[in-house]
């Protein structure tokens, strides 16, 4: 999705009421699967609309989102070390960082 599929789409579960979180690449450094300015969606319900990368470092940002929505009800820096042991274990590895940010709309 490009960021005005995805702002549209954050619109309508605005509309909706539906819980959800934006989460944008705010920094990059190494080789990373997305560029700075990357964004996704992610519901309430786990779905996901868009993409920063795919792997681990989404599934971080998925699970940190989910936090967000359900208990922390305030925004998240999210820290994705593409280079630690869980990419080795997933084969995930890029060999970059990424910092995240997640910021929830209710």
């Amino acid at each position: 999705m490009n960021d005005k599929e995805i702002f549209e789409q954050l619109a309508q579960f605005q509309k909706q009421n539906i819980p959800v979180c934006l989460a944008t690449i705010i920094k990059a450094a190494g080789s990373t699967p997305r560029e700075v300015g990357a964004k996704m969606l992610i519901c309430v319900d786990g779905k996901t609309y868009g993409s920063i990368g795919g792997g681990c470092g989404e599934n971080q940002v998925r699970s940190a989102s989910l936090r967000c929505l359900l208990t922390e009800k305030k925004p998240a820096l999210i820290e994705a070390d593409l280079t630690d042991d869980l990419g080795t274990k997933g084969g995930d590895v890029c060999g970059g960082k990424m910092l995240i940010f997640v910021e929830p709309y209710f």
